[in-house]
């Protein structure tokens, strides 16, 4: 059993200028999706995308992002709540992000910028999947750190005392999203994106390989207690990705003799 390191959530001061960890995750966040993002631009089969478009997606794409996870978490985990609490609905200090409504939100901002540059929203969405993942990645570790999103009890040698919760020792399902949707899910955009691919061939395997990964690991974190489970014992989390799953496996196999 492995106790939590418990890390200062703050990682370093300068006077009355505090920087968390969590924020310092999104500042890695931003960082990588610009440096993917621009060694993407350099492979000459997105020589139909510039640096403007990807200025834009990482401007609007961060809104959908904030907005989107917002109005999500809202809409998907606490609806009754927030409809007798209008005022609460965008205090975001406060806490209550959804990945699938930043997901949505981000979506509904490329259909935006595809427009304004007239170029394909398939298109624009497979350069943008293999961007993803990394920030994913350091968002898990944020959740980590702050001891916060944290897995279901378990007698495995390596489940770890969240000390703010109990002293029980749960799964550390923060890391295994860490891995599995942030860093494995990177690599296999990143090589697949490695050649042409067919428009909606990449976003495919994004939608495909993430909803697979955030289902299973579902299985090993806490559900949110105001809303437990629901049928056949699924969590919102993983009922949220099945439509994902579905989609992204009716797009693969629909554009992948796409020329």
């Amino acid at each position: 059993m492995l106790i939590h390191p418990q890390l200062d959530p703050i990682a370093f001061q300068l006077g009355p200028l505090k920087l968390h960890w969590y924020g310092l995750m999104y500042l890695f966040a931003f960082l990588s999706f610009i440096h993917l993002g621009n060694k993407q631009l350099k492979k000459i089969w997105w020589n139909d995308i510039n640096q403007k478009i990807l200025d834009d997606s990482f401007f609007y794409g961060a809104i959908g992002v904030i907005l989107g996870g917002r109005l999500g978490y809202v809409l998907f985990y606490q609806p009754t709540y927030y409809l007798s609490n209008l005022d609460q609905v965008f205090a975001f200090w406060q806490g209550g992000m959804s990945f699938h409504g930043g997901f949505l939100g981000v979506l509904i901002s490329l259909i935006f910028i595809s427009r304004k540059h007239n170029l394909s929203w398939l298109r624009l969405t497979d350069f943008i999947a293999p961007l993803i993942p990394l920030g994913l990645g350091f968002g898990r570790i944020g959740n980590f750190i702050n001891q916060e999103l944290w897995g279901r009890p378990t007698d495995l040698p390596w489940g770890m005392v969240f000390p703010i919760i109990d002293e029980i020792s749960r799964h550390p399902s923060q890391l295994y999203q860490a891995l599995f949707e942030g860093f494995l899910l990177f690599l296999i955009l990143y090589l697949y994106s490695n050649k042409k691919r067919p428009p909606g061939n990449i976003s495919a395997l994004f939608l495909i390989f993430y909803g697979l990964f955030r289902f299973l690991v579902e299985f090993t974190r806490e559900p949110d207690s105001f809303l437990g489970l629901f049928y056949l014992n699924l969590s919102m989390g993983q009922l949220l990705t099945i439509p994902m799953i579905g989609i992204g496996i009716t797009m693969y196999f629909l554009t992948k003799n796409r020329v």
